[in-house]
This record gives structure tokens, sequence and C-alpha cells, in this order.
């Protein structure tokens, strides 16, 4: 029964517009090749019943976005991965409009917008349905419309603001875009509709739909973005006071770490932190996530950065430039640099004597085993390289290294965790923070690895600024979830953006493997230059550019500054 109850939640956000056709048809005389796609579908006889709807909400899924949004994590400073790609074509600032993912970012999203408009058009027609269950399925397709929408704006500021299905000739698709902050009204309206429409929780058979917690912790998430802070505030306490999710903590010390594997799943029964995931199984949908950050013959695709690794505090809660515990003069070798460390680093950031599916490492000295020591450098097919010195295993799962594609392991959209922080900040920047407001967000956070709590009283002391160290926690507690790039954009901090990407000290890297680094510049204090000649505009930087193939098809749209 249990395999039932997966196979439905997966298939609700895997069916693509083929399969919920195909579903759509299963029975009908008429060869289905003759009949037109399902949003040119608009006769009565397919609004009808509550499967058909089901049906149709469930195409809408589709768009809901997977594995994309960890890969959105090489859009900022927390990872890279080297080789040239859109992404670090972005980070690095060195792109303009004919860049392939801005088109495709752009008609991926008003696809699915397309299809949520269609739904939305043609539902009430069916008939017989109860209210709660027609009010449920307008709120998830409400739901995904303003998450598409979102992303939208985020990107590319001014956006068309279409709520009703367009064809070809309709005027509407040659018109200008709408201001961006309509647009967010405008998702925050919905946000509030789906809520006021979805029900808090679902039953095992409809695992991983979307909820009223979704829609009011990404309500949290826009208005934030948006410095709507006493909005953002309100949908944060009103997931916290559903008193439907809590961190997760079936693994003891090791918790934060496991949230993220097979058993954080949201099938194992134990998760009540995620609150929106896309949801993969094996023979129906998976994804390389595990092997892209250690396969075992090529460069991980995922590489921490340094700037990534000093942000994390000493257990003390001092940062390493203030901290006792820290003392860079000291270290004598790279083990050191996870020693006396808040415990979100090592259940992230890969520290010697941990287990990986890597295979050879760096260390000469040791057989290949699943134990990691050093980090690699040379590129023999014999193990996993790294660009920075560092591996993630976070969202490592080690038994799905060493496949290719076959990694069922949850992709984790929105958690418990990041409501608590969206309240905190909230908060703290409208000056209402409070340490009552820390204990019952962050110190949550950090009570769960055993990390000293943060107290006002203690960061005036150390002569700490609140605000950053806030920003300091949500970059830790989200590093690999996709949010870096966003939070850098909201903050107004594109200049970090411009710094180059820097790894290890060189210094640490054995003497059999300095030839494989020889090459590699490093800074003043020795630390390995990645990547370098990056730059930030400001403001042109903080948009994308309406990409090209748009801009010809409708020029009404215009350009947004700096990228004329």
């Amino acid at each position: 029964m249990q395999h039932k109850h997966i196979f439905r939640s997966i298939r609700i956000t895997l069916w693509g517009i083929a399969g919920v056709l195909a579903c759509c048809l299963a029975g009908c005389s008429k060869d289905f090749l003759d009949r037109g796609a399902l949003d040119a579908v608009t006769n009565e006889s397919f609004w009808e019943t509550e499967a058909q709807l089901e049906q149709a909400v469930n195409g809408c899924y589709a768009y809901l976005k997977g594995k994309n949004v960890v890969d959105m994590e090489k859009l900022a400073d927390n990872a890279i991965y080297p080789p040239m790609s859109d992404y670090l074509a972005i980070s690095t600032g060195n792109y303009d409009f004919t860049l392939g993912t801005l088109n495709s970012e752009w008609a991926n999203q008003y696809a699915g917008i397309r299809r949520c408009n269609h739904f939305l058009e043609n539902y009430r027609k069916a008939q017989g349905i109860r209210d709660e269950k027609m009010n449920q399925f307008a709120g998830e397709v409400r739901f995904l419309r303003a998450f598409l929408y979102s992303y939208l704006s985020f990107f590319f500021g001014d956006v068309p603001l279409v709520t009703n299905t367009l064809n070809i000739g309709d005027e509407q698709v040659y018109g200008p875009r709408t201001p961006r902050a309509q647009v967010a009204d405008f998702i925050l309206q919905q946000l509030d509709s789906a809520a006021a429409e979805l029900p808090v929780s679902y039953d095992a058979a409809d695992l991983g739909r979307i909820t009223k917690g979704a829609a009011l912790g990404w309500k949290s998430r826009v208005a934030l973005f948006y410095g709507k802070y006493d909005v953002a505030e309100a949908a944060a306490k009103a997931v916290m006071d559903l008193n439907e999710y809590h961190l997760y903590t079936a693994g003891g010390a090791n918790s934060y770490n496991e949230l993220f594997s097979h058993k954080g799943r949201l099938s194992a029964g134990a998760n009540k932190e995620t609150i929106l995931a896309r949801l993969y199984l094996i023979d129906v949908a998976t994804h390389n996530m595990s092997r892209e950050c250690q396969v075992p013959d090529q460069t991980s695709r995922f590489c921490p950065t340094q700037s990534l690794v000093n942000t994390y505090l000493c257990t003390d809660g001092m940062p390493i430039e203030k901290s006792p515990l820290y003392n860079e003069g000291a270290q004598q070798e790279y083990a050191d640099v996870f020693e006396n460390r808040d415990p979100r680093m090592a259940q992230t950031i890969l520290a010697p004597g941990a287990e990986w599916g890597g295979k050879d490492d760096g260390d000469q000295d040791a057989a290949p085993s699943a134990i990691f020591n050093l980090p690699k450098f040379n590129s023999d097919k014999k193990g996993c390289v790294t660009a920075t010195g560092y591996y993630f295993t976070k969202y490592v799962e080690v038994s799905a290294v060493g496949t290719y594609n076959k990694d069922q392991n949850d992709i984790h959209i929105m958690r418990y965790a990041e409501v608590l922080l969206n309240y905190a900040e909230a908060r703290e920047m409208q000056g209402k923070l409070t340490q009552a407001d820390l204990d019952m967000t962050i110190n949550l956070l950090r009570d769960r690895v055993g990390m000293h709590h943060m107290i006002l009283s203690e960061l005036a002391a150390w002569g700490l600024n609140v605000r950053e160290e806030i920003r300091r926690e949500r970059r830790v507690e989200l590093a690999l979830e996709g949010q870096r790039y966003f939070d850098i954009l909201r903050w107004k901090q594109g200049s970090l953006l411009a710094e180059d990407v820097k790894g290890m000290k060189k210094a640490f890297v054995p003497g059999y493997m300095q030839p494989y680094v020889e090459s590699v510049p490093v800074d003043a204090d020795g630390y390995m230059i990645v990547n370098s000649n990056r730059r930030f505009v400001d403001p042109k930087n903080y948009l994308w550019p309406i990409p090209l193939t748009q801009v010809q098809r409708n020029p009404a749209l215009g350009q947004n500054p700096g990228w004329e």
C-alpha cells in the first residue's frame, strides 16, 4: 500500500502534458492522435468529473521546480563548477540577452502559467463535486501560478501579467510588461486565496500536494524579497501557528544532514519539517544530485567555496575572525579547518573521516575507501576531483553516488526552518526583534545541532551586527538549497558576486598533489583563486535581460536598464 501512496504522490508532480493528455483520453473510441492537446480541450465533455479535474491539476504540477532549485545555488557564491555554463556566466556577470537559460526560464514559466490559467477558466464547469474539493484544486493551481510568477519577477522584474489563456493572434500576446510591483501584489493576493482554499494536510495517498502552509510560507518568502516585512512576518507567524510543522530531529545529532538523505524523505514518515518538496521515485522519475556532488570519475558539479566555509561560526558562537577557538596561523593541515566549528559545517561540507562515495581521494597513503581523508585534484578517473578543495555531503546519499541518475531523494523547495528564519529577519528589519524572537526561531535551529545560541547581548559585546548575523544564519542553514542568489539580490549585495571565487589554502595540498594545482593562482593569504574576472554592475545585474527571442517576438516588451 505504501508503494501505491508514493507512486500517487510522485505522479502528482511529474505528469507532463503528454501524460495528462493520455489519461484524459483513456477509454475514448476516437484515436487520441486525432485529438488536440489538453490546453486546447475546452468542451464540456472533459470538465465534468473530479477525476478529470485532478488530472488537469496534476498537469500543472509538472511545472513545479525540482532539482533545478539546487542547481541555482551555482548562481551565487556558495558553490561553483568551473567549466563554463549558463549559471556560471550569470554568476560572473559575463553574459548577454542571447544566453539560452534566460529564454528557457521565461518560456517554461509561461508555459506553466498558461496551463494554470486554462484550468482556472474551466474547472467550475464540473458538476456534483464537493466545494471543499473544488476549492482545494483551485488553491493548488493558484499557488502554482503564483510560484511561477515569483521566479519570473525575481529574474526579470517587470513581466507580462497574464491571467487568461492566450492564443496566437490575441492582442495581449504582443502587449507590454506589467510593473513588477503590480505583479508582486498579484502573487501575494493569489497566495492569500490559495491559503484560504487549501487544507492544512492530506492523508498519505496525497503526500506531496500543496498545503495551506505552503501558500503562507511562500508568501513570507515573496514578501521578504519585495521588502514587505510586516506581510512576511505575519505570513511566517501564520505558518508557525498552524502547529503542523516542526524541525526534523529523528537523526539525533546528525538530524540536519539526515533530513536531506533518503531517511528524511516525506514518504519515510518522520519528516514534519518540509513544507513543499518535489518528490522522486525509482522507475518513475529520478535525478542525479548525489552523484553530481561526489562523482567518482570526474570533477564535482557542486564545489563548496572558501567563502561558504568561512561563514560558519566557531562553537562558541563567534566568527572565525574573532573566536579564540580558530587560529588560522596555527593550522597545519586540511582537517584543522573543520575543528571547533558549527556542527552544520561538517553536516554540509565533507570533513575528513566522513563517509563518501567518491572512491579514490587525495590521500596517497590510504587505499581508496568509503572514508574521505583529503581532497583530490588530479583527474585520473579514479576518484572525485574538486576545484576548491571541498565537497558537499548535504544532499548526498552515498549509495546513489555509484549509479547514474538513480537518486530518488526529495528536493526540498521550502521547509519550516526557512519560515523561522523569515520571521526573525522580518522582525529585525522592522526594528522589532527581541531575544524571545531569536529563541523561538534561530535558536531552535541551533539547538538541533547543539550549537551556541544567538544572544543579542553577546552580539553587542562582540561588536557584531545583528542583521548581518541573521543573514549569516540564513546562509548556513539554507546552503545548497538554491536561495543564496535571491538573498544577495534582495539584500542589494551584488558586489559579492564580483569577488574572486576562492578555494582552500594551497599550502594544505600535499606535496605529491601540488603539481596538479601549480598553475592555480593564490591570493595574499595563500587561498587558491578558482574563478576571477567577475563583475556585477549596479543596478544592471540585479535583473536578467529580457531574452532576445522574446523581444524579437514582441518588441513591446522592451529591455531592462543596462541591457539595451
